[in-house]
């Protein structure tokens, strides 16, 4: 205990050699447990997490990796979903796209990293050389990474996170952007609105919106825009899709639709424009028209192909997003102390909205 906290108190950093004796094994073996690559037997890799964990080892300094400049020049960023799945998403490309051009400028590289890989994988933000972190959209769950990070000294940006993390936040205006579409609908006279939800969790999870779920979320941005469609719907149900893409958004859709009329909402506000779009193919699959039998609404402001009609959304600036990340890594690397900022969104009157069928 008194090693743990001689670490802790930062009077001096152990090194894998000290893991290594520790656990009783040379330091290659504790390198190839420690990376959870290689052909490491259970007990000798968990002995070796063990003694990291006694130490308060977390993976290598990333200040040793470059004696000239002290940085490695690479900045992480880490996404809540599998890389794959969110390269399907164009609001988290066009962010990425803004972080990534913005850190060039000023010559670093940019390592994705997800909260969804093999929990061998996950050992990779606690040894990844990288001089900050960027967290995208990650909520809660994002916690204990933020914990590691800490313990290593890399500083860290949140997109869309967690507002009591104590890190500079770059947000959108979830909340409110949800409320002028929940009101935009109030005005065309509709009280039966359901909602389609981003996931709640990092759980790919397809089912009905409970009071539970909702208190318990980890996913800030989902949390955000039931609030807002809230403010102006109390109480208002729905369904937690399995993920942002269009067949996300038309499984969801039927959960809604494919029901007794009399059981049936007269418009969806749908957390996503991908979602939306899968909803109002769900209602033609069920032969309802849009906006004449159901009005919809989406969020992000993108441009959907698939949809034959415009659709009605708020839009926001995802690049600019995540540009402004970028300016703050620059700055938290140059010593400064960026603030955190909020971008608003636009209204987009589309053709999927109308007043409910009388």
């Amino acid at each position: 205990m008194g090693r743990q906290r001689e670490h802790d108190a930062g009077e001096a950093r152990a090194t894998l050699s000290d893991v290594a004796a520790r656990a009783g094994v040379s330091p290659s073996t504790a390198s190839i447990a420690f990376s959870g690559q290689g052909p490491v037997s259970d007990s000798t890799k968990a002995r070796v997490l063990a003694a990291a964990v006694e130490l308060g080892y977390t993976g290598p300094d990333p200040l040793a990796r470059s004696l000239r400049t002290g940085r490695s020049g690479i900045v992480g960023a880490l996404i809540p979903r599998r890389i794959g799945t969110s390269f399907r998403d164009p609001v988290v490309i066009q962010t990425l796209d803004g972080l990534a051009e913005e850190l060039g400028g000023s010559g670093s590289g940019l390592l994705l990293l997800s909260e969804r890989e093999r929990e061998t994988d996950r050992l990779s933000l606690e040894a990844a050389p990288i001089d900050a972190l960027v967290l995208l959209g990650c909520g809660t769950a994002s916690l204990p990474a933020l914990d590691v990070l800490r313990r290593r000294g890399i500083p860290v940006v949140t997109i869309e996170g967690d507002e009591g993390a104590g890190v500079a936040n770059i947000d959108v205006d979830n909340r409110r952007g949800t409320r002028v579409l929940a009101e935009h609908l109030r005005d065309l006279g509709h009280r039966d609105v359901a909602l389609v939800t981003l996931p709640l969790t990092t759980e790919d999870r397809l089912g009905p919106l409970s009071e539970d779920e909702i208190a318990s979320a980890t996913a800030t941005i989902a949390v955000r825009r039931i609030a807002g469609a809230r403010d102006v719907f109390p109480g208002a149900a729905g369904i937690s899709a399995s993920g942002s893409t269009i067949a996300d958004g038309r499984a969801a859709g039927r959960l809604l639709l494919d029901v007794p009329e009399s059981d049936r909402p007269t418009a969806i506000i749908a957390q996503s424009d991908l979602l939306a779009a899968g909803v109002i193919f769900a209602a033609h699959d069920l032969g309802l028209a849009v906006p004449d039998d159901l009005s919809v609404v989406g969020f992000d402001g993108i441009r959907v192909d698939e949809l034959p009609m415009r659709l009605t959304t708020v839009a926001q600036s995802a690049q600019d997003k995540g540009a402004a990340a970028g300016r703050a890594v620059t700055e938290l690397l140059d010593g400064g102390h960026p603030e955190s900022r909020c971008f608003p969104v636009t209204f987009q009157a589309g053709a999927t909205t109308g007043p409910p069928a009388s």
